[in-house]
């Protein structure tokens, strides 16, 4: 059976107070509406319709190539907003979600069990709800004797008994796209607010004798709908709890998994350790029996298995298996580590390669450069690649040696097995086999002081 879904994402976001389109705000480093739409596409939804208003080409460039579009110009109700989808979803067949842009919570699992429960019931329709002792903002769920789904009534137009309900809407249904689509032209906008409510479309069904269902599911906070910065907190830390216990239970040691950040796309292999305070986002890949101390931050970078990353800032870079990083060195975009290699404390490394076993331990800058293998860089180094107009490279052979407070000024090559003695500012190339010196001679003045 066909499985399309619709996004809803056209609503400001006023509540918000944020020049950020609402649906565009990260939860654990990932705007909501994309953690929404990959959800579902991990439920074995094949085509996704996001309707679109307020802040609609960012939204698309953040679903560019995942999800088609329809625009809802004027913001009159949900189900004014889902009939916009008619013009990619009209004549489809099979069963369509619809979900808000504003729910990251709900999970790839429930979303799966939700339309599985309701194409194996037959239903027409189904709603996904939820029990709370605190229902008070949701529409409710209004049931008859028999259990079966009445109607659901909105906050604003529900009596006192009504208000009394537990049970819950969390605006996400399921319904057969033929008679979604029918039914849509036919709601009115006849209630407190003077928009054209999704859920009438339930009662149109049930009118014409079709079935209604509704699937609850059991963690109401995955119902939790995000209009202001009080509940993106609460999302974050209920999204957050959800990735580290994922992590944990597929064999990540978390030493303090309160204080742990990891983003929704950050995948980490078996046995690597994590220490308090560190923060790793983006699409970063972190290897098996990784030690990542405390107060790390590392994004969109791979780490190879047995890395040791101390105290120290890695971004868009690659360190290799059995490599030392740290304490407080910083890894910038474009810097590629090789194995066993070592990167020791106030390092900056800038888009350059160190092959294997190549170190530079202490206070060095090492940028738009590459170092061969083995070879050490002694404290205070400074590929000088930078003239005030242009930045320039620094090739360093294998085996080299390169003593401490050298300055390398780019364009320059120093040849495999070649030192560089300290001191030395060094503006031409090197040959392999060679000594370098390019310091003053010493002076000594005997008895200055007496003087």
């Amino acid at each position: 059976m066909n499985r399309q879904a619709i996004i809803l994402a056209a609503g400001k976001g006023t509540r918000m107070k944020s020049k950020l389109y609402k649906v565009l705000h990260p939860v654990c480093g990932k705007p909501m509406v994309k953690h929404v739409l990959d959800n579902v596409r991990s439920a074995g939804v094949t085509e996704v319709v996001t309707i679109v208003g307020h802040g609609a080409e960012q939204v698309k460039n953040v679903l560019a190539g995942e999800s088609k579009f329809s625009m809802q110009q004027e913001q009159i109700g949900t189900a004014h907003a889902v009939s916009m989808a008619k013009e990619h979803l009209g004549e489809s067949t099979g069963t369509t979600v619809i979900i808000c842009g504003d729910t990251p919570l709900i999970s790839e699992e429930t979303i799966n069990n939700f339309i599985t429960h309701h194409e194996n019931s037959g239903a027409k329709a189904t709603i996904l709800s939820a029990v709370t002792r605190h229902p008070f903002g949701y529409g409710r769920i209004i049931r008859d004797e028999h259990n079966n789904v009445v109607k659901i009534v909105e906050e604003k137009d529900a009596s006192l008994e009504e208000k009394l309900v537990s049970e819950i809407s969390s605006g996400t249904f399921c319904f057969d796209n033929a008679a979604l689509f029918d039914k849509l032209a036919q709601v009115n906008n006849d209630n407190a607010q003077g928009e054209y409510y999704l859920p009438d479309v339930i009662q149109l069904l049930q009118a014409d004798g079709e079935k209604v269902e509704a699937y609850t599911t059991e963690d109401f906070d995955e119902t939790l709908g995000v209009n202001d910065r009080v509940n993106l907190a609460k999302a974050e830390r209920l999204m957050r709890r959800r990735i580290n216990c994922r992590h944990m239970m597929n064999g990540v040691t978390l030493i303090d998994p309160e204080t742990t950040y990891i983003g929704a796309d950050v995948v980490i292999g078996a046995d690597t350790v994590i220490y308090p305070g560190t923060v790793l986002s983006g699409k970063t890949v972190i290897g098996e029996d990784v030690m990542i101390s405390a107060n790390c931050e590392i994004t969109d970078s791979t780490i190879g298995d047995r890395a040791h990353i101390k105290q120290s800032v890695v971004t868009e870079s690659v360190v290799g298996e059995d490599t030392a990083v740290g304490p407080y060195a910083q890894l910038r975009p474009g810097s590629d580590i090789g194995k066993a290699a070592k990167i020791g404390n106030f390092v900056e490394i800038k888009k350059a390669r160190l092959d294997d076993e190549a170190k530079v331990s202490h206070l060095s800058y090492i940028g738009d450069a590459v170092i061969g293998a083995r070879t050490n860089i002694g404290c205070g180094t400074i590929t000088v690649n930078y003239d005030g107009k242009n930045k320039f490279k620094t090739t360093i052979g294998k085996d080299a040696f390169i003593g401490c407070n050298s300055n390398l000024v780019a364009p320059v090559t120093i040849g495999d097995d070649s030192f560089i003695a300290a001191g030395s500012t060094i503006t031409d190339d090197v040959p392999e086999s060679s000594l370098a010196l390019a310091r003053a001679r010493q002076t000594t003045k005997e008895g200055y002081y007496k003087k």
